[in-house]
């Protein structure tokens, strides 16, 4: 049985893919501790030699991949090829770590006892990757398990199967053993039973997810029932803050970036722009004049900035927050709202506590902007979120830029940087509601690894009974 996914823009058939149902998680479980038991036997220069193939073999379907990210969530060409080439720099760093995977020899006081802490493979990992940066999040589910020496199983998402399908082809390119690494597609309708049915399968381990706060909390219980660990990257309402003292010039160029790639549909977004008053009107002015410049359109032309978003439920969200706060008193200063999925980019300001916006996270192409009276004001409305993933600060003393940096409750802080960033070898989490554990480089190790304490006595023991 199969189930289609609609190209958003065009309503035709973007990919078909298998609807899997619960009676078949076993069997994929299962496999995937058979490949486990293989893989992890494998040394790391030939684990590394693996990872660089797939690398390779990811960027040999660039074609493919962009065809599928712009079918299947209506991307652009340039976000699909932004994901290919951090997803391809995360399976190259992958692949520098398996060598990197280290202990240590720890003092004793017991004579003659040589004591180790040993980082070891842990079996198999469930990633669940989400649809909106689809190769990125897909490639990062599964990297670092699989340097560790893990098998994996990643969950596709029901928005991209296609895209997520190709990378499981290329890994299995590049010559893992059988089983190491698996896919799970389903119909949308199934993805509760199905996500239920791999966390509680006794040969998964532990749990990645990247998606909303909402089904973060659902699977951190499912998991928590059989003690098994989860790192978790959820949702997120970015602030950027802009100090009196700001480059205004950088911090138009960071805000619509952060704001409106990708249509603001990434974690890391720009969802609020805290400015202090008395730069707030020229800053408004500057980057309402950047923001009617970047339109939307059609992924397959090419000629705009900004694609499609996924789906009509995000015009219909996005929408009702314009509504919330202009109704309420907000000022909107460019774009507005939408009756199709190519949706303006759009900047509200005099946002307050009141309005949805201010708290409510869009993951569309909508800005808020927030006034602030001062640098302490603008840092207590930045921290005034149960979210805490990315955020930024702009001053033209990097000194006081990194104090205030300091002062907020996020797991990643810019400073006279966009919101929106990543690379392969950073450590990736949040804090709050955005989730905990982190992903990327050497971070990752611990989330893939068991710790062990392992003794070996050289000398006769002395006991006292």
């Amino acid at each position: 049985m199969n189930f289609e996914r609609i190209n958003p823009l065009t309503g035709d058939v973007a990919s078909t893919a298998t609807a899997m149902q619960v009676a078949d998680i076993p069997a994929i479980a299962e496999s995937a501790q058979q490949g486990f038991e293989a893989w992890s036997r494998v040394g790391p220069n030939d684990r590394r030699s693996v990872l660089l193939a797939a690398a390779d073999a990811l960027q040999g379907k660039q074609t493919e991949f962009v065809d599928a990210m712009m079918s299947e969530i209506g991307a652009t060409a340039g976000w699909a090829m932004f994901n290919l080439g951090l997803a391809a720099s995360m399976l190259r760093e992958a692949a520098s770590i398996t060598t990197q995977i280290s202990g240590e020899v720890i003092p004793s006081d017991k004579p003659g006892l040589l004591a180790m802490a040993i980082r070891e493979p842990v079996g198999v990992i469930l990633g669940i990757a989400p649809w909106n940066a689809p190769i990125i999040l897909g490639v990062r589910a599964v990297a670092v398990a699989l340097a560790c020496g893990n098998s994996v199983i990643l969950k596709a998402s029901e928005l991209c199967p296609r895209t997520h399908g190709l990378i499981i082809e290329a890994l299995a390119e590049a010559g893992f053993p059988q089983g190491t690494v698996n896919v799970v597609t389903n119909a949308p309708e199934d993805a509760p039973e199905i996500v239920g049915a791999l966390i509680d399968h006794p040969a998964v381990k532990r749990i990645n997810f990247t998606g909303s706060t909402a089904v973060g909390r659902v699977i951190a219980k499912r998991a928590a029932e059989h003690l098994k660990p989860c790192l978790l990257e959820l949702g997120g309402k970015a602030p950027l803050i802009v100090l009196e003292d700001a480059d205004l010039e950088e911090a138009v160029k960071a805000a619509s970036f952060g704001a409106y790639m990708n249509q603001g549909q990434i974690c890391m977004s720009t969802e609020r722009l805290v400015v202090v008053e008395a730069v707030a009107d020229e800053f408004a002015a500057k980057l309402a004049a950047k923001v009617n410049t970047m339109a939307s359109g059609d992924p397959r032309e090419g000629k705009t900035p900004l694609g499609a978003v996924v789906d009509m439920g995000t015009v219909e969200r996005v929408n009702m927050l314009i509504d919330d706060a202009t109704s309420k008193g907000a000022n909107l200063l460019a774009g507005g709202k939408a009756d199709s999925v190519l949706m303006p980019a759009t900047l509200l300001d005099g946002i307050t506590d009141e309005m949805k916006l201010y708290r409510d996270e869009s993951f569309g192409p909508v800005v808020s902007m927030i006034r602030a009276r001062d640098e302490a004001d603008a840092i207590r409305i930045a921290n005034d979120s149960e979210y805490g993933l990315s955020a930024a600060v702009f001053s033209g003393d990097a000194a006081r830029g990194l104090k205030v940096a300091r002062q907020i409750h996020s797991g990643i802080c810019h400073v006279n940087g966009p919101t929106v960033a990543d690379e392969a070898q950073m450590p990736f989490g949040g804090v709050g509601a955005s989730g905990y554990g982190r992903f990327g480089g050497k971070a990752g190790i611990d989330s893939f690894t068991e710790l062990r304490w392992i003794t070996v006595a050289s000398e006769p023991g002395h006991y006292p009974i």
